[in-house]
């Protein structure tokens, strides 16, 4: 018998299949996915949806992103044991407790307090005990939280701010979504170079929520 708001082996198996058919390759990011159970970062009224490969609502306004897109960007920022990963954005905390699998830590901020707490109490539940997540403005890290391998910035921007920027590490690969004048979004991989410049790659269109500034007050 099947827990209670928890997904069936076939919900598993078919949302991971609809992934390997948008052309995912990459067996760590499907390893990370299978052992990451949505429907645990999932508002219970939608739960019977979780393993399909559709944006939710999760409050604040803000939306779990599609699973295929969620892998195809996790899989570009090439993510290794031995990495400290930035997640700004966090939501529901999906992102960062899929990262977690594939990462030595992983600092998670939300800009919603509401979000920031659902998101902890959601990454305790899974016993991650490599994830922090911060009520935080995510353009604007603590300097405090020092260096990151990968920054994950799970929002669309139309470029990064010079505290994100500055909170890359040497050879850093950063993954976000330009926000085009036209309103078209390109997902962008950034390098940190050998100079301590940039490279700059750009992966093709994507879709992400457009990025607010500030830690929220209210929310």
């Amino acid at each position: 018998m099947i827990e209670a708001g928890r997904a069936s082996p076939e919900e598993r198996g078919a949302l991971l299949l609809a992934i390997r058919r948008a052309g995912m390759r990459d067996l760590n990011v499907l390893r990370a996915i299978e052992s990451t159970p949505r429907e645990a970062f999932t508002p219970y009224r939608y739960r019977d949806l979780a393993n399909r490969n559709i944006s939710l609502p999760i409050g604040c306004g803000q939306t779990m992103t599609r699973p295929v897109d969620l892998a195809r960007r996790i899989a570009a920022l090439a993510v290794e044991k031995s990495h400290r990963v930035l997640d700004v954005g966090a939501g529901s905390g999906y992102g960062a407790a899929i990262l977690s699998r594939l990462a030595s830590e992983v600092v998670a901020l939300e800009r919603y307090r509401a979000l920031a707490i659902e998101a902890s109490a959601h990454i305790a539940a899974l016993a991650l005990a490599n994830v922090r997540v911060l009520h935080e403005d995510g353009l604007e890290p603590p300097s405090e939280l020092g260096l990151f391998d990968r920054i994950f910035v799970e929002t669309a921007l139309s470029t990064p701010s010079p505290a994100l920027i500055a909170a890359l590490a040497p050879r850093g690969v950063m993954i976000y979504g330009r926000a085009m004048p036209d309103r078209r979004q390109r997902l962008i991989k950034l390098v940190r170079n050998l100079s301590g410049g940039l490279d700059e790659n750009d992966l093709g269109p994507c879709r992400l929520v457009f990025c607010a500034q500030g830690a929220a007050q209210s929310l």
